[in-house]
């Protein structure tokens, strides 16, 4: 059915991606000023300029961001099947407004927090039903599986949304690559647990941490799921979950578990961080969903970060066209 192409409910003819001309205008900056850094003399103050810039340094704020690890990988190919009804969240605003619990529970204190954890280097752990049990880093990874920009809605089970251009890995590629077994249905996904450079897992000991999450295995293949490793042209910064999280822009944000350490394949259903907490507001399938409230707030509209501006709130977060189908009615 996705060899199909038809036009989605949340598609605006002819309009490009997003209007916010700093982010599209940098792209085409950065390839232009790349061919200029190359012939300046690396030791001039423009030279560090220009290597700075094409590291991949952030829109709205050009040395705001770290030089990235993985040049190489910014600007990817963008694809163009992934278009937003909306403009692009300020970076600004995305990378200071945070839900990461590791380190606080409050979202602007999560950014002055990240400092001493380490991202780099970063392994990953592939386990349960695979023909292969395996570790990697992630850099190999980055090697071994293709890699692209996609502009994304998400939305947060709080009633507040953003539009992120999102790099990473297509997670079916991922899946295809960790080659489970016939007998696995499910992928259970574990973060990191390093107290000593988290604050909340040495302090909120009310939560069962590192942080767990799950999917049925047909929504790891779906064509939108991301395995993101960047936004905004750049590596993920930490309070956004680098180096390596999930994207599921069909569910609430809760699902998509940030700084992944371990993939395990299974046969039954995992169980789920925020389920276990609170199973009477946090279910494992987490679908947007506005006609269902959360128990505290209705979900029928949503709050555009960074504008304040309310929109009301798309079933499956505007994604019904591709994911639909995986949850027939009962």
């Amino acid at each position: 059915m996705f060899h199909i192409r038809r036009r989605r409910a949340w598609d605006v003819p002819g309009s490009q991606a997003t209007p916010e001309r700093d982010f599209l205008g940098r792209r085409e900056f950065l390839r232009d000023l790349g061919k200029i850094g190359a012939g300046l003399a690396l030791g001039s103050g423009l030279g560090r300029a220009a290597q700075a810039l094409a590291a991949g340094a952030g829109a709205g704020s050009v040395f705001g961001a770290p030089p990235s690890r993985r040049p190489a990988l910014y600007p990817a190919k963008r694809n163009p099947a992934f278009q937003l009804d909306r403009p692009l969240t300020a970076e600004s605003v995305v990378t200071a407004y945070n839900n990461f619990y590791e380190f606080s529970e409050e979202k602007a204190a999560v950014k002055d927090l990240v400092g001493a954890f380490q991202t780099w280097p970063w392994r990953i752990q592939v386990a349960g039903l695979v023909e292969k049990p395996r570790e990697i880093d992630l850099d190999d990874l980055l090697r071994a599986l293709p890699v692209e920009e996609r502009l994304y809605r998400h939305r947060c089970v709080e009633a507040w949304a953003m539009a992120v251009p999102w790099t990473g890995i297509p997670m079916r590629e991922f899946v295809k690559w960790a080659a489970p077994r016939s007998e696995a249905r499910y992928l259970r996904m574990v973060s990191f647990l390093r107290p000593d450079q988290a604050p909340n897992q040495k302090q909120a000991t009310w939560y069962s941490w590192p942080y767990f999450e799950g999917l049925r295995l047909e929504e790891a293949r779906n064509e939108l799921a991301l395995l993101a490793v960047g936004l905004y042209g750049h590596d993920l910064p930490k309070q956004d979950g680098a180096p390596f999280r999930l994207v599921v822009p069909w569910k609430y944000g809760f699902k998509s578990i940030k700084s992944i350490v371990r993939f395990e394949f299974t046969a039954k259903r995992p169980r789920t961080f925020w389920n276990d907490l609170a199973p009477s507001e946090y279910d494992f399938d987490a679908n947007v969903n506005p006609a269902v409230p959360h128990p505290r707030w209705s979900q029928a509209t949503e709050r555009m970060i960074g504008t304040d501006e309310r929109r009301p709130t798309l079933p499956f977060n505007g994604y019904g066209a591709w994911v639909a189908g995986l949850y027939p009615k009962t």
